[in-house]
């Protein structure tokens, strides 16, 4: 029995070569067109973000961080700027935010649609969840071969396996979040009267848009966790550094590499968090000036007189 298993292969191997010889062979234009579709969205955020002076970047992420979470995190976020600049990692870090930025961009511009489509169609939704089961489950490392012989190496190719990696919770949770808003809400958006996509854009994505949120943040953390994968097949950045340190056993170097990204996540994540949460849409001059008058905010003013009045 045991040499009749041995002498049955199923050559899936051979299969799967013949099928990227045969992309090779006949798609190339395609390949072509979306590496330089993806490479225009990455390399010129990369650009723009190296362009801007280190301080001015700072200063903007820290205003930012003030608007949308709280003045804590904009301290945090000066100290981490601080730190990065201490390394000499800025460059590095920049072109880390830039990758995984656009990664995630691309990845929501391909993943949200067919979320939509897999919350409105329970046939598409059959189709594609075993593909977003088989996109989850597959090592990172296996993504890195397809995306270096059809793009060969540097920062298009680790984008790509980035966006391939990190889309399926975008899919997931925007399906997820759709399919969760309420009859009685999608019934009274009917009875006023709304078509079909007015009742999407003006009823369920709104009310969608805490789970939307949520895959964005899995989504980027995912394409974070891609960066120093995607440095063996010459995406750069801090992953670049992580490897470097791994190759040569410096274990300062790694640390300081792996440091940079967890600033980097952390950042990324509050910043998604907070869009779309209650609480977090007061103006930033509005918010610099309560924080140097020692105001509360405007909602906290209003429930304290109310409390006022009703005493």
């Amino acid at each position: 029995m045991m040499e009749f298993v041995k002498e049955v292969k199923i050559p899936i191997g051979a299969w799967v070569e013949a099928l990227v010889n045969w992309i090779l062979d006949n798609l190339q234009p395609l390949l072509d067109a979306i590496s330089a579709a993806i490479g225009a969205v990455s390399t010129t955020l990369e650009d723009f973000l190296l362009w801007l002076h280190p301080f001015v970047l700072a200063a903007l992420l820290i205003a930012i961080g003030l608007w949308r979470v709280n003045w804590k995190f904009a301290v945090f976020v000066a100290v981490s700027m601080f730190l990065i600049m201490g390394m000499n990692l800025w460059e590095e870090t920049v072109s880390t935010m830039a990758l995984v930025v656009s990664a995630a961009f691309v990845a929501l511009v391909v993943g949200f649609p067919v979320g939509v489509a897999m919350a409105k169609n329970d046939t598409i939704e059959a189709v594609v969840r075993p593909i977003l089961d088989f996109m989850q489950t597959m090592p990172p490392f296996v993504y890195l071969i397809p995306a270096a012989m059809f793009f060969g190496l540097g920062k298009v190719p680790g984008t790509i396996a980035t966006v391939i990696f990190a889309m399926p919770p975008a899919v997931r949770l925007t399906n997820l979040g759709i399919r969760q808003v309420s009859k009685e809400n999608v019934e009274a958006g009917l009875a006023f009267g709304c078509t079909d996509r007015q009742l999407l854009t003006k009823v369920q994505l709104p009310l969608a848009l805490p789970s939307i949120m949520a895959g964005v943040n899995q989504t980027i953390m995912l394409a974070l966790s891609m960066v120093v994968i995607a440095s063996m097949i010459g995406a750069g950045g801090l992953g670049n550094v992580v490897l470097t340190g791994i190759q040569r056993l410096n274990v300062g170097l790694g640390f300081e590499g792996g440091l940079g990204v967890v600033i980097v996540a952390i950042l990324l994540d509050r910043l998604t968090q907070s869009i779309g949460q209650v609480g977090h849409g007061e103006g930033l001059v509005a918010k610099v000036r309560r924080l140097l008058g020692g105001r509360q905010p405007a909602a906290e003013d209003e429930q304290e007189a109310k409390t006022s009045r009703a005493a």
